[in-house]
């Protein structure tokens, strides 16, 4: 299966050049695999260059879990993350993402300076 890098996920998220998002959509038509790396640059760029905000940051996650052409690498971890997400808001996806990942690689507690995500099942202040 081929995979996707961020810029084709942001023109088919914004539709903001129509000549690249029709490429993009081509290029996925056949399948593509969306790795954690890419789609924590998505949620980057959505959030600080396209001022996206958290609610419409999920509805973005959620869309990309549901496409009927893209593969998200642990797509059941990335579910949870989306969850943790939308029940805490003022936390990042990016955080939420990688206490998933540490969950489901056994190892756990998560360390963490950060107070907001250390109140989340799995996480620990440091």
């Amino acid at each position: 299966m081929r995979a996707v890098d961020t810029n084709v996920l942001v023109r088919l998220a914004t539709r903001d050049d129509a000549a690249q998002a029709e490429a993009g959509e081509r290029f996925v038509a056949s399948g593509a695999w969306v790795s954690h790396a890419v789609l924590l640059e998505f949620t980057w760029v959505l959030g600080s260059v396209y001022g996206v905000g958290p609610r419409e940051l999920g509805s973005a996650i959620h869309i990309l879990l549901s496409h009927e052409h893209l593969v998200l690498q642990e797509a059941e971890t990335v579910r949870l993350a989306l969850l943790a997400f939308r029940r805490k808001p003022s936390l990042s996806f990016s955080d939420c993402l990688v206490l998933e990942i540490a969950r489901k690689a056994g190892h756990l507690p998560l360390g963490t300076f950060d107070r907001r995500l250390a109140k989340l099942p799995g996480a620990e202040k440091i």
